[in-house]
């Protein structure tokens, strides 16, 4: 920072423009001018006491010919030379052009200070500070005689004079030269600039008036050919609609100038065929107008549904209370499958339990009827052989099978005891079930199923009624199908109610058992009473989707009734037993006809229970049916053993027969003369028939098998014969009459002669009576 003596504000403004020559001069010999003093740019203004400074803070701008970059100061330092020139009153004009030489040095010396940058401003700084407190500034007058002698100098071309009388003329002969590119010296007669020369302010000033017209001059470039741009753009669309209208009026033009050419002949006019194709077009015009129709009824319709519904929507009040009863009732739901969940593992186990106790018992009856009947089939053929006797006329009879044949004869006095109690003499050795208990097998048995029957009452006691009860449960539904019936059809509920009451019903089932006949029936248990009324409740809507609830029962029916009694005829159902036969058809009946959804419908699990049904009979067929035969001789006294045993197992088989067909209209008539007449019937007890003496006995037996035939079979009035499955029963019939008419029964034969006519064998029956000449028997035939 330099520091002068202060001058006059006029002073100072000749010097600024003094200062700008007397920089470019050569110093006078004698002088002590080293360095070109400061200009006006770098002193402060007036109100700054004199002191002059590199003022503010560098920023960088471009260059008028784009060397590298500028260091420029800030405004208020670059306002000042102004305003001094404003108060000398220096006018614009007057202002000395730098020449070419000191162009040149202004651009070597900014390239200079580019290259040594940041670095150098500090330093040269402080050499300016030393220099300028040796300079000593030269006068307004002294600088105008500088002048005049450097343009005389020029003149001459020999030296640079100090005389300032010629410096106009030499000022104008170099601002001619600079304007002549040609009249530039060679580099080597250029001077070379050995000190920093720095910018002054107009030079400055000038860079960045050069700059700025520069930049709007491009803008301005930049405009004008954009707006040339889209000026061709337009003259372009102008010419095309141009063209194309030209086109058009050209095209009309021609179309109204084009005449019809005579000489092209065309075929005779049909009106048929315009007649044709005008129906042809009406007919799709109609169909179209018809599809357009039924679209027109199908959106009337979809407005019409949509306005009913906005006004459902905003009649119906108290949407809270509907949101609430929706949650409620989630919740409610959901509590009652976390409920069932935990419960059903004991339902399970309890269900177990009682099953393996009745099952215990079913096999133990089985067990002991299998083992009497082989011990006491041994018995009797060690009986028969006369070898097997000992020399005192007895055999040896080892002693399990003496205390078996003793407790058989022990139940056997027992139950006719029963029977002459009750009154029943009719009674057939060999049709009782024998299922009786000893006293203490009955305490064990009554004991197991009491505790059952207990662990049952235990499941739901620690449960709230709304949880555990059916009628509540259902209630809670039938509250949700009253209120909001479209979002309860919508839900399938229908479907899932049985789920619901899936554990709850079998837990009502553990202490059931279908095969007795004292059982509680299906109609009386409490949740088939619940489901009903649950269902007569939505016969009042009329709906299609109300109809859905009245399968609710059948569902439940074949979800969990038809399983649980599957399980019952596999392993618990003894078919020669006719108490448990009737018992299990009984239900059968209320779950297979009476309960069904629609007619003729034959779900999955009743087609399951009607096989496990007939694989339980066939199963019987071969394991419990034996009919010995033996020789007349044993058997002609009828208080033999022989004689004894083998009727006993004529009527168990014969028992079992009318058991099988029992089913009839259960099972299909295929399947029962198959099992029943094919099987057990040709097989087993023809054997035994055939074997007896023909008479009364036998006479009896065949009226006991024709009683079993289901009546339905033989209900054909046009039928002659009867079915092919009875060809033997009916030729044994025919041979025992040929018999008794020649013996002293011959009573018996019109018996035989009915039974013939029950099971519609009339041809036989009228042959055999036109043979033997029976014609008091032909009012016994009925003839069509």
């Amino acid at each position: 920072m330099a520091y002068r003596p202060k001058r006059n504000f006029r002073q100072r403004a000749a010097d600024s423009s003094d200062s700008d020559s007397a920089e470019e001069s050569p110093a006078e010999p004698g002088t002590s001018t080293e360095f070109p003093a400061p200009g006006p740019a770098e002193e402060e203004p007036p109100s700054g006491g004199g002191r002059a400074q590199v003022a503010g803070r560098p920023h960088r701008i471009r260059g008028p010919r784009g060397r590298g970059r500028v260091w420029a100061s800030s405004r208020r330092a670059t306002e000042a030379a102004p305003r001094a020139d404003e108060g000398s009153g220096v006018q614009e004009s007057r202002t000395v052009d730098v020449s070419t030489d000191e162009e040149d040095e202004i651009h070597h010396s900014s390239e200079r200070k580019d290259d040594q940058g940041l670095s150098s401003d500090s330093s040269s700084s402080l050499g300016e500070k030393e220099l300028s407190s040796a300079v000593e500034i030269p006068d307004a007058a002294f600088i105008q005689a500088a002048r005049r002698k450097r343009e005389l100098a020029r003149v001459q071309d020999d030296y640079i004079s100090l005389d300032v009388e010629h410096a106009s003329t030499i000022f104008g002969m170099k601002r001619e030269s600079e304007d002549d590119p040609e009249s530039e010296p060679d580099d080597h007669e250029k001077r070379i600039p050995f000190t920093l020369k720095p910018q002054t302010l107009r030079q400055r000033m000038v860079e960045e008036s050069k700059n700025r017209y520069e930049e709007t001059s491009q803008e301005s470039q930049e405009d004008e050919k954009q707006d040339i741009w889209v000026q061709q753009q337009m003259r372009k669309a102008v010419k095309i609609i141009e063209e194309r209208d030209v086109d058009l009026s050209h095209s009309c033009g021609s179309s109204k100038v084009k005449k019809f050419d005579t000489s092209i002949s065309f075929p005779p006019v049909n009106l048929e065929i315009i007649k044709k194709q005008l129906n042809t077009r009406l007919t799709l015009l109609q169909e179209t107008h018809r599809s357009h129709l039924r679209e027109y009824e199908k959106y009337v319709q979809d407005v019409k549904s949509s306005k009913s519904t906005i006004q459902n929507l905003e009649s119906s009040s108290n949407q809270a209370l509907n949101c609430k009863f929706y949650k409620s009732m989630k919740i409610y739901v959901e509590n009652l499958i976390d409920c069932l969940n935990e419960k059903i593992i004991n339902i399970q186990e309890i269900e177990s339990s009682m099953h393996a106790l009745l099952l215990k018992q079913a096999m133990t009856f089985m067990k002991r009827r299998q083992d009497e009947l082989k011990h006491e089939s041994t018995y009797l053929q060690q009986l028969s052989h006369k070898d097997e006797t000992s020399t005192n006329g007895n055999f040896t009879v080892d002693g399990k099978t003496q205390w078996i044949l003793e407790e058989i004869e022990s139940r056997r006095t027992k139950r006719k005891q029963a029977r002459v109690l009750s009154g029943n003499y009719n009674h057939q050795e060999g049709t009782s079930s024998d299922d009786e208990l000893s006293s203490a097998e009955m305490v064990d048995f009554q004991k197991s199923q009491g505790d059952i029957l207990q662990d049952q009452k235990k499941v739901f006691e620690d449960v709230h009624d709304g949880f555990c009860n059916i009628q509540n449960i259902l209630l809670k539904f039938q509250q949700w199908r009253e209120k909001f019936p479209d979002s309860y059809y919508e839900a399938f509920i229908n479907l899932c109610i049985p789920k619901l009451l899936n554990p709850l019903i079998r837990v009502q089932l553990i202490d059931w058992n279908p095969l007795k006949l004292d059982s509680t029936g299906l109609k009386e248990m409490p949740w088939f009473k619940s489901v009903e009324e649950f269902m007569d409740s939505s016969v009042e809507d009329s709906t299609k989707e109300s109809s859905s609830d009245k399968k609710i029962l059948s569902t439940i029916m074949n979800k969990t009734i038809v399983p649980r009694l599957t399980d019952f005829v596999e392993f618990l159902w003894d078919p020669l037993s006719t108490s448990q036969t009737t018992s299990l058809i009984t239900h059968c009946k209320v779950i297979l006809e009476e309960h069904s959804t629609c007619e003729n419908e034959v779900s999955k699990s009743k087609q399951d229970l009607l096989k496990s049904i007939v694989l339980r009979m066939k199963r019987a067929v071969e394991d419990d049916i034996f009919i010995p035969l033996y020789p007349k001789s044993a058997v002609e006294n009828k208080t033999s053993p022989h004689s004894k045993f083998q009727e006993r197992q004529f009527w168990s088989g014969l028992k079992l027969f009318r058991n099988i067909l029992l089913w009839n209209g259960l099972l299909t008539d295929d399947t029962l003369q198959e099992l029943g007449l094919g099987k057990l019937l040709n097989r087993y007890l023809l054997i035994a028939l055939l074997n007896a003496t023909p008479g009364p006995d036998v006479v009896k037996k065949c009226n006991q098998v024709a009683a079993c035939l289901p009546e339905n079979w033989f209900e054909n009035s046009a039928m002659r014969t009867s079915i092919p499955q009875l060809e033997n029963f009916i030729h044994f019939l025919l041979q025992s009459a040929h018999k008794l008419s020649r013996s002293e029964f011959r009573n018996e034969v019109e018996e035989i002669i009915l039974i013939l006519v029950k099971i519609k064998a009339l041809n036989q029956a009228k042959s055999f009576i036109g043979e033997h000449h029976l014609d008091h028997l032909k009012s016994l035939i009925k003839e069509d």
